[in-house]
C-alpha cells in the first residue's frame, strides 16, 4: 500500500507540472506575446480554462503528501518555509490576477505575469533544495526550471493562441512546430518532480495503521475521473471559439 501512496504523489505531482506548466508558461511570456490589450485578451483567454483544473493536481498532490506521510510532510514544509510562503504568494497573485482581469485595465495583467514568475521561481527553488544544489548550481537550477516552464508556454502557445501572439509563439517555439514542442517540454517538466523527490524517503515515513488502507483506495479511485475530466476539458476547448471564461 505504501508503495502505491508513493505512485499516486508521483503522478499527481507530475501531471501538475506538465499541464499548470503551460497557463504558468504563457503568464511568463504575457508581455512578450502580448502587445497590447487585444493580445493580451487572447493569451488570457486561451490560458483561464485550465488553470483551475490544473489546480486541482497539485491539490490532490499537496492531500496525498500530507495524509500518507505526515511525519516527513513536518520535516519538509519545515525546511522549505520561505519557498512556501513564495509559492503561496505567487499563487495568490496570479489567480487574483486571472480574477480581477474582469475589471479591466492594466493591473491584472501586471499580477498575472508577476505571480506566474513569483510560482515559477519558487518551484525551481523547490527542485534546487531537494536536489542539494549550492552556489551556481542552484542558480542554474532555478533559471533551467523557468526557462522550461516558458518553452513549455510557448509550446501551449503555439497549439492553443490565435491571432498575433500565435505567431509569436509559433516562430519562438521553432521549427519542430507548437505539437513536438509541448510534448518535449511536457514530459521534461513531469520527470522533473520526480527527479527532485527521488532522493526523499517516502516509504519509510509512510503513514502506519488504516490511514493507508482508507486514503490509498480513495484516492485511487479518483484518479480516472480527474484524467478523464482533464481529458474532456482539453478537448472540448480546441476550438478557440468555445473559449469564453466566465469571468471575462
Amino acid at each position: 500500500m505504501d508503495l502505491l501512496a508513493v505512485a499516486l504523489l508521483g503522478f499527481f505531482t507530475a501531471g501538475y507540472f506538465a499541464l499548470a506548466g503551460a497557463d504558468l508558461g504563457l503568464g511568463l511570456l504575457l508581455p512578450f506575446l502580448g502587445r497590447d490589450r487585444a493580445d493580451r485578451d487572447r493569451i488570457a483567454t486561451a490560458l483561464a480554462p485550465y488553470f483551475l483544473g490544473s489546480e486541482v493536481w497539485l491539490v490532490a498532490s499537496a492531500g496525498v503528501f500530507i495524509g500518507c506521510f505526515p511525519a516527513l510532510e513536518g520535516e519538509l514544509f519545515t525546511e522549505l518555509l520561505p519557498v512556501l510562503v513564495l509559492l503561496l504568494a505567487g499563487w495568490v497573485v496570479r489567480d487574483a490576477g486571472l480574477w480581477w482581469r474582469v475589471h479591466g485595465g492594466g493591473a491584472p495583467d501586471v499580477l498575472i505575469c508577476a505571480g506566474s514568475w513569483a510560482l515559477v521561481a519558487a518551484w525551481g527553488w523547490a527542485v534546487a533544495e531537494l536536489l542539494d544544489a549550492t552556489g551556481a548550481v542552484r542558480v542554474a537550477t532555478i533559471a533551467g526550471t523557468v526557462l522550461l516552464f516558458a518553452a513549455h508556454g510557448l509550446g501551449y502557445g503555439a497549439l492553443r493562441l490565435t491571432g498575433e501572439p500565435y505567431r509569436r509563439a509559433r516562430q519562438l517555439a521553432g521549427s519542430r512546430g507548437g505539437g513536438q514542442t509541448f510534448a518535449l517540454t511536457g514530459t521534461v517538466l513531469a520527470a522533473l518532480p520526480l527527479l527532485a523527490g527521488a532522493g526523499l524517503p517516502l516509504r519509510e515515513n509512510a503513514a502506519q495503521g488504516p490511514v493507508l488502507g482508507l486514503l490509498v483506495p480513495a484516492l485511487t479511485a479518483f484518479v480516472p475521473v480527474l484524467v478523464a475530466a482533464q481529458w474532456w476539458l482539453w478537448r472540448a476547448l480546441r476550438d478557440p471559439s468555445r473559449r469564453t471564461p466566465f469571468f471575462f
